[in-house]
């Protein structure tokens, strides 16, 4: 690889911090951008830099900074966001507004920051970290999923738009990753909905978020190979489904009729406790004599 020049943001932690060493492992000059310091990044040679996506000084001067230094960014990887959960009545607006900017405003802003260079050179390669949540809805994720969804629908229309430049545009779906996502969205939950008169199913869904965040998710490393792939092949696919759960959800779930799918969701939040004590595994006492 020519000493590609690559943007990972969200690059402080999970399938974000991953990326970045494995981007930097293929020989990229890769920059990792986050709000918190990553000190253990830089000890790797990967340069970083404070960002913060919903801040337009902040990522027209981080693009003006890596375009000053390296004269073009040849990868963008959209890996910023996180998930808001409760239900659409109880999230405050401002939160949902946030999440949108987050998760969709923030990616776009720095793609169109960086869509000129590319198209300069003719080449390029934008990667948007959606999730398998952008296929289909559940309760009490409605604002997450809207922003996975807004995500898609953008990285289509794109793809079309951009495609006559020599610029790529792939989409990556991952399922249940082991990362700190699920324990800040099931605190959210508990804190937005748990107490009110959604507590019953909100508790469920945060013990399952609790659950998955605790062994059974991918390896975020996994993920990190499978984003550094799609940034650097010659070919690469529109969309990547990697982790836990994600090839199942987006080709199945599609296929289930509406209403068998809700009730499907009703009765898993109503009975997410006991389903989670039959996979539980259990303690090893010793036996008595």
């Amino acid at each position: 690889m020519d000493s590609l020049v690559a943007l990972v943001t969200g690059g402080s932690s999970g399938m974000g911090r991953e990326t970045a060493i494995a981007l930097h492992a293929h020989g990229a000059t890769v920059y990792a951008a986050a709000r918190r310091p990553m000190p253990e990044l830089e000890d790797r040679g990967i340069h970083t830099l404070a960002m913060d996506v919903t801040d337009e000084d902040s990522i027209v001067a981080g693009i003006d900074m890596i375009l000053a230094a390296e004269g073009r960014i040849d990868i963008l990887v959209n890996n910023a966001g996180y998930g808001s959960y409760g239900a659409i009545e109880e999230v405050p607006i401002a939160e949902a507004r946030r999440q949108f900017e987050v998760n969709v405003f923030g990616a776009m802003r720095l793609t169109q920051l960086v869509l000129d260079s590319m198209m300069d050179r003719g080449r390029g390669r934008i990667v948007n970290i959606s999730s398998m949540g952008g296929k289909f809805a559940m309760a009490l994720g409605g604002w997450y999923h809207a922003t996975k969804y807004a995500l898609e629908a953008l990285s289509d229309a794109l793809r079309e738009e951009v495609r006559p430049f020599g610029i790529d545009v792939v989409v990556i779906e991952p399922g249940l990753i082991h990362t700190n996502w699920s324990t800040i969205a099931a605190k959210n939950l508990r804190e937005v909905s748990g107490l009110g008169r959604y507590a019953v199913i909100a508790q469920n869904f945060a013990a399952a978020l609790d659950f998955a965040s605790q062994g059974m998710a991918t390896d975020p490393a996994v993920l990190g190979r499978t984003i550094a792939h799609a940034a650097i092949t010659k070919h690469p696919k529109i969309r990547y489904r990697k982790g836990m759960g994600a090839l199942a959800m987006t080709t199945l779930l599609p296929l289930i009729p509406d209403r068998v799918f809700d009730a499907g969701v009703q009765l898993l939040l109503t009975h997410m406790d006991s389903l989670l004590n039959l996979v539980k595994p259990r303690s090893n006492h010793p036996k008595g004599n």
